[in-house]
């Protein structure tokens, strides 16, 4: 409990953390923020990292004359960062894919799950993992599962790189022309669970018209 506390803490207050991490390494912040960008996308036991909420943190501070960071650069290292990421990922998902799912008999790891993965990425693939990059956790698992479920590796790499391109450019976008607003720095907390808030949203909405509408076939 307490380890969440803290990391929820730090997640809400990422701008303070970040502008003192900033005055005490300078420069050095780019590749502690390329290290948490690739880490979150690219290890499924790192999910926890707050992609979200460090862009926005970056993309303000970039705004600012007094910090060394400078968005174009920042812009390309966390790209460059998602993109690696994403696809080590994606990679590690198809090499183990089909030996941790070769079994028929386990209800967790059985090979149906794994055709139906492909086949969910062959319908899909290409929305599912532009989608993702905007939710929290999901994003990191969902390039893992994309190898697993046998996406090609081209055609996860074309929406690979479009996702990290939209990702990465809105939130630290929103962070360099909004993250300066008197209102919006004394409210940090507040606009990151509306970016927290706003992240869930489609997958909430999602399982709401998913129980609408069987509702509406049993009714029929």
């Amino acid at each position: 409990m307490q380890t969440i506390h803290q990391l929820l803490n730090y997640i809400l207050h990422i701008d303070t953390y970040l502008i003192a991490f900033v005055s005490a390494y300078g420069i050095w912040t780019y590749l502690a923020l390329f290290v948490i960008i690739f880490c979150e996308t690219g290890l499924v036991i790192t999910p926890f990292l707050p992609g979200d909420s460090l862009l926005f943190a970056a993309g303000s501070l970039a705004a600012q004359q007094s910090t060394p960071l400078s968005i174009l650069p920042l812009f390309s290292l966390l790209v460059i960062a998602s993109i690696v990421g994403n696809q080590i990922n994606y990679l590690v998902g198809k090499a183990i894919g089909p030996r941790v799912f070769s079994a028929n008999h386990s209800r967790l790891l059985n090979k149906k799950y794994l055709i139906e993965a492909h086949q969910f990425y062959e319908r899909h693939g290409g929305k599912t993992i532009i989608l993702a990059r905007f939710i929290p956790i999901i994003r990191t698992f969902a390039p893992f599962v994309a190898g697993v479920g046998y996406m090609t590796v081209s055609l996860f790499s074309i929406y690979n790189l479009v996702s990290a391109l939209l990702w990465v450019g809105s939130l630290l976008s929103l962070g360099y022309f909004f993250g300066s607003i008197p209102i919006i720095k004394d409210n940090f907390a507040v606009v990151i669970y509306g970016i927290i808030a706003l992240s869930l949203l489609p997958p909430v909405l999602a399982f709401l018209y998913r129980k609408i509408n069987a509702a509406t076939h049993k009714l029929v």
